[in-house]
């Protein structure tokens, strides 16, 4: 019998984030795969209010661009891509655990001065006056991803975030592909419509624990 084709790992984050996370896992010697399904797109806010904050609250790099120059402004960021990005526009950044959920208590007490800029879609609500600095705008998959979902090959597919999570599901309803998920959290996992082999949850939430997730899907195909 010939031997079973090695997995294919797919990344559908926007681009930048997929490039940043293939380095992360490039030890691993995974044929990796992007193909975004968002795109950013900066949507008109008012600048002058996120100028004159006293404070600001990142969730994403993403809304990093539309605050503009830090001047050393007090920066809250979810995580560690996050708060390089702060930090190198000029804010004095404090990093968070890598989630939203887990950095509310970091936000207890903050003044009417904070604000938090954000996507047009979140995953969690934070108790800090938002606002819209950005849209997530679906893509297709490329004919290069849809070649491997329709293989032999397993295509592991980290799952970032729940609505990622359901534009990848519907457009890869008909995979004949074995697909082994890593979902980030188990909101991401929820959401989740497709057909799935393998399901290895993150350990954390986080770009770490995706990783840690995918060596675990590696390691259980290596001791079958």
């Amino acid at each position: 019998m010939p031997p079973n084709p090695a997995p294919i790992l797919l990344l559908t984050r926007p681009e930048p984030a997929s490039r940043r996370f293939a380095a992360e896992v490039a030890p691993l010697g995974l044929e990796v795969l992007i193909s975004p399904v968002l795109r950013i797109r900066p949507v008109v806010h008012d600048a002058a209010r996120l100028a004159a904050a006293q404070g600001l609250v990142f969730t994403s790099v993403n809304a990093v661009p539309a605050a503009g120059a830090g001047r050393g402004r007090p920066a809250i960021c979810v995580g560690p891509a996050t708060a390089e990005a702060a930090q190198a526009a000029g804010f004095d950044v404090t990093e968070g655990p890598g989630d939203a959920a887990r950095m509310l208590p970091m936000l207890d007490g903050l003044g009417e001065g904070w604000l938090h800029p954000h996507g047009a879609h979140v995953a969690k609500v934070l108790p800090v006056p938002g606002m819209v600095v950005y849209d997530q705008l679906p893509e297709p998959l490329n004919a290069v991803a849809l070649a491997a979902l329709a293989g032999r090959a397993p295509v592991i597919l980290p799952l970032f975030s729940p609505r990622s999570a359901r534009l990848l599901s519907g457009q890869a309803a008909g995979a004949r592909a074995p697909l082994w998920l890593a979902p980030i959290s188990p909101a991401a996992r929820d959401a989740w419509q497709g057909p799935a082999a393998r399901c290895v949850p993150a350990p954390t939430p986080d770009a770490e624990g995706v990783l840690r997730a995918i060596q675990r899907l590696l390691a259980a195909e290596q001791s079958t």
